[in-house]
């Protein structure tokens, strides 16, 4: 289907700015960007309650954000933001909104974890380390509940929450309950898209897009180079035997839907149960909007459902 059209309405803002980076360092560009950025309507914490503090870890302490329901919580989920390995921090909203909003729609306590990222020589697997050390205090310190515990992540942080899992499953540690993750990205080579869907993307700016040349980048920063990866660098390469029933948020305006489309016919074919859900009209981090956009409404009740099972 067409480009959402409150996004369609506001792509224009983004025409002929830079790259991210370069944005970032230009007031005009930025000023642009936050309009882009601006939903619908606000949003508020609620009655959730968010409290920072920092857990230990193999290579020093780790940041995280801990997230109280108004009510008792009923289960458990640990939630690892994307941004390319290398961006993305707690106060983007998909990890700051996304976790409230689960902590709320789920009755859950939801952790989201300041991972180190892939800057300053920082390469795999220290992301992973972090985010397996937050689960391990997580599922061995802090719930003490009987229901049921999540693992998730979005973009990048999908692809951590699956290699966390599948070190948890070799290591026969607490294995995740469920897994959420939106818009994996975690196969490299990644799959090209269909010509169909590829011509349908032309209406993002370049800004939104993900070119071969940014995807080997985003890689090569990550683990230090592109070939010979370990199987859980880019974990769609593993085997996925064993793994917890999963669910599998997909942006229809996305470079690199296709490595989560292939990742759920995997998993499928090694028998993980596995749901997807298609966000029509959305690009790639959605979940970067607030829920007053209908689609990330869905997509995070989609979410709250598989975590409440």
């Amino acid at each position: 289907m067409p480009l959402d059209p409150y996004l369609a309405e506001k792509i224009h803002l983004l025409d002929g700015l830079p790259d991210w980076e370069a944005a970032q360092a230009d007031p005009e560009a930025m000023s642009r960007l936050v309009e882009f950025f601006t939903d619908p309507e606000g949003w508020e914490l609620g009655e959730v309650e968010a409290e920072d503090r920092t857990v230990p870890g193999p290579h020093g302490d780790i940041p995280v954000r801990i997230y109280r329901p108004g009510g008792r919580p009923r289960r458990a989920l640990l939630w690892l933001h994307g941004g390319g390995f290398a961006g993305g921090n707690l106060e983007m909203p998909e990890a700051h909104v996304v976790s409230a909003e689960l902590a709320k729609r789920a009755e859950a306590l939801v952790v989201s974890v300041d991972y180190r990222l892939a800057t300053d020589g920082t390469h795999y697997p220290v992301p992973i380390d972090d985010a397996h050390a937050a689960w391990l205090w997580l599922t061995e310190t802090v719930w003490t509940g009987s229901g049921p515990v999540g693992l998730g992540g979005a973009s990048a942080g999908a692809a951590l929450a699956l290699s966390t899992a599948l070190r948890l499953r070799e290591r026969a540690e607490h294995l995740p309950d469920s897994l959420l993750l939106a818009y994996p990205f975690v196969h490299f080579p990644t799959p090209s898209l269909d010509a169909e869907s590829a011509r349908e993307m032309g209406v993002l700016p370049p800004m939104m897009r993900f070119t071969p040349e940014s995807i080997e980048q985003m890689v090569r920063n990550y683990v230090g180079r592109v070939s010979g990866l370990p199987a859980d660098a880019m974990p769609g390469a593993a085997d996925l035997t064993g793994l917890p029933r999963t669910g599998i948020v997909l942006s229809e305006y996305d470079d690199l839907r296709p490595s989560g489309e292939l990742l759920a016919r995997q998993l499928e074919e090694t028998g993980v149960p596995v749901e997807t859900y298609f966000s029509p009209g959305m690009p790639h981090g959605h979940l970067n909007r607030g829920p007053s956009l209908g689609e990330v409404d869905r997509s995070l009740a989609f979410f709250a459902k598989l975590l409440a099972r």
